[in-house]
């Protein structure tokens, strides 16, 4: 599917009109904030929110129950854990089991920290374990955890199960988790590549990629920068130590595509260059996933990659949607609820 112009959200009447925008993200956040932690009264002085309000009001926002399954998680939670023997269907809310998104684990009623993060790697679950108290919330982007590889390493596994043992303790120290996946990809108002598209000034022109109730992607215009010095600026907004890059290196790039995630798919990345983008930024610009489907991947990407006049660049996987819970979500649970919240980042975002 080609390019969609942003402007043509605007006429849904079931979706707010979205940013169009650095400017517009902005006065997006602040309609949808329009108030401050003053106003409200200090802290001390609030009752910590219910479990059941953050539930609903995430369900609300994300229009949880406006998607019927998720795409990815559909499948591939069944995957890691029906080999293991796991009794995921038993052990998990009944909403999730069927949507594949929302509340997960349900821990005490009240809440009084949020923990965000992209995967649920077991570093970060120890993490969550060691400074939760009963009720704190787990606000992940993947359900599961995910090996996606290392350009510059090893190939990896792919999709990983929560160890049972790590699951158990959660539930039994009364912690909740909630994950939002496909949702936060392609909400207009606060996503994995909106959060992208703000971190590197961008004017949100278009959309692309669709997934789920919505597109994943977002084609922009940035001030003219040369491509090794936005090669530099990705590696400080992202974190990483360096950068998964194929395709060409424009003398000038002003206008990109966008996608938080798995953005190797050959057909999107053709849709961009035919809307013009001289760079097309991703997670994951070929999976380095150690399977045939991922080997089948990565051949055809290194040949459209020999022939894009595009930059292609990779930032990983994780990194690409954490981006989203540090500068957004965190604020967001702040903003909304009388709680304290905290985006925990992977040690190493490429493994």
């Amino acid at each position: 599917m080609g390019l969609r112009p942003h402007r043509s959200l605007a006429s849904s009447t079931n979706r707010a009109k979205p940013p169009v925008g650095a400017a517009r993200l902005e006065l997006s956040l602040e309609l949808e904030f329009p108030y401050s932690l003053d106003i409200l009264g200090p802290p001390e002085d609030r009752l910590m929110p219910s479990l059941e309000t953050i539930t609903e009001t995430l369900d609300a926002f994300f229009k949880i129950r406006q998607l019927e399954r998720d795409p990815a998680f559909s499948r591939f939670v069944p995957y890691v854990y029906n080999p293991i023997g796991f009794d995921w269907q038993a052990f998990f809310e009944p909403d999730f089991v069927t949507r594949f998104n929302g509340l997960m684990i349900r821990g005490a009623p009240e809440v009084s920290s949020v923990y965000c993060v992209a995967f649920p790697h077991e570093d970060i679950l120890k993490v969550f374990l060691d400074r939760g108290t009963p009720g704190d919330l787990l606000f992940t982007h993947h359900p599961i955890d995910m090996r996606c590889g290392d350009p510059r390493g090893k190939w990896a596994e792919g999709f990983r199960a929560i160890d049972p043992s790590l699951l158990a303790q959660i539930k039994s120290r009364q912690l909740s988790v909630y994950s939002c996946h496909a949702p936060l990809d392609y909400n207009r108002e606060i996503s994995t590549s909106l959060s992208m598209a703000k971190a590197l000034g961008g004017l949100v022109k278009g959309e692309f990629f669709p997934y789920g109730n919505g597109f994943a992607g977002v084609i922009c215009s940035v001030p003219s920068i040369s491509a090794s010095d936005f090669a530099e600026k990705l590696k400080q907004i992202f974190g990483v130590p360096y950068l998964d890059h194929e395709g060409q290196l424009p003398e000038s790039i002003s206008k990109i595509a966008l996608v938080a995630g798995g953005g190797d798919s050959v057909a999107e990345m053709q849709s961009a260059e035919n809307a013009g983008t001289q760079a097309y930024l991703t997670g994951e610009i070929h999976s380095h996933i150690d399977t045939d489907t991922g080997r089948k991947k990565y051949a055809e990407m290194k040949s459209y990659a020999a022939r894009t006049k595009m930059a292609l660049w990779g930032v990983s996987h994780a990194a690409s949607e954490f981006l989203v819970m540090q500068q957004d979500m965190a604020p967001w649970f702040k903003t909304r609820f009388s709680v304290k919240a905290h985006a925990l980042p992977e040690a190493i975002w490429w493994r």
